[in-house]
């Protein structure tokens, strides 16, 4: 391991900011910045490749699995260095440098591994970190198989995302920053896509704007080079989340709450003879946050596929 102790070293501290601030930065040098013990340990774990580590002291250096951080540069930097450019309001002392993991090659928790089932999480357009990371810590909570993000999500590397998801990216496959053409590519030929619903009707009225043939007068633009006049807008049987819907390979669409699901997700959909799911309501309640409607669908469609997973067992058995 090779140890550099410095006291100030403004150019790593620089690059430090530029990685954790800018995705342009990230994108352009394939770098993340992660912060603290348990997120630094999940991705050593994962196989993911450090490159700089800056401590505060070598009691938090002492806490890392040392061994896996052998190809890594490690620099001592004062604390109160550190505060000055940590997310945190009490940041723990450590932070790393790592080469942007791909998500393919990465080594999961085998217990995580065991326990998921075949679902599958699309997000679309999910403009907010807090939001973005709760929904992934609520994905691998309900071991989905994988979570799939098109290019009009915020990147799954901003700090405030990672810190949201509390490791979620290493305890299951993220693939950021897809086109819908990718999509496809990272779901079983058999998948049935739904969208979930936010709106707690799906009758016509002011409040939810969908009429009554299942479809919504909400939705994103779409970013193919259609002519407006060309675009119909898919019909999507409404049904309600805890009827049966997850049967086999079964993937889950959740719009953001400011510019919802785009209108490639609603013929993906339609095209896999997918429901727009949702979750009735109390009277004058606008609506659930996206966080909020994944992790109601995705436990719900984790429940249903468990439960045909128990029917199978029995029958073969019997």
């Amino acid at each position: 391991i090779i140890c550099s102790f410095k006291k100030s070293c403004h150019s790593p501290l620089r690059k430090v900011a530029s990685v954790a601030r800018s995705r342009a930065f990230r994108d352009k040098e394939g770098k993340v910045l992660l912060e603290g013990r348990r997120l630094i340990c999940d991705a050593l774990s994962a196989g993911a490749a450090p490159q700089m580590l800056f401590f505060s002291a070598v009691e938090r250096l002492q806490e890392l699995p040392l061994d896996k951080l052998q190809q890594a540069k490690l620099i001592k930097v004062r604390y109160e260095d550190m505060k000055t450019w940590s997310d945190l309001v009490t940041p723990q002392g450590v932070i790393a440098i790592f080469s942007k993991p791909d998500a393919s090659r990465l080594v999961f928790p085998k217990d995580a591994r065991l326990q998921s089932v075949p679902l599958f999480l699309l997000c679309d357009n999910i403009r907010d970190a807090g939001n973005l990371g709760t929904i992934l810590r609520c994905a691998a909570a309900a071991g989905c198989d994988s979570v799939l993000l098109t290019k009009g999500c915020v990147d799954a590397w901003e700090p405030k995302v990672l810190r949201s998801a509390m490791g979620a990216h290493f305890r299951l496959q993220v693939f950021p920053n897809l086109d819908w053409d990718e999509i496809s590519k990272h779901l079983p030929k058999d998948v049935v896509v739904h969208v979930a619903d936010n709106n707690s009707s799906f009758l016509k009225s002011p409040v939810s704007g969908q009429t009554e043939n299942g479809t919504s007068d909400e939705y994103s633009e779409s970013d193919s080079d259609e002519e407006s006049n060309e675009l119909s807008l898919p019909c999507l049987k409404p049904q309600v989340y805890f009827e049966s819907w997850a049967q086999r390979s079964t993937a889950l669409v959740i719009g953001g709450e400011m510019h919802g699901l785009s209108l490639e997700a609603l013929r993906l959909a339609e095209e896999t003879e997918g429901k727009r799911l949702f979750v009735p309501m109390a009277p004058g309640v606008e609506s659930l946050s996206s966080a909020m409607a994944a992790s109601i669908l995705l436990f719900e469609g984790r429940r249903q596929l468990l439960l045909l997973l128990d029917k199978t067992r029995c029958k073969n058995s019997g």
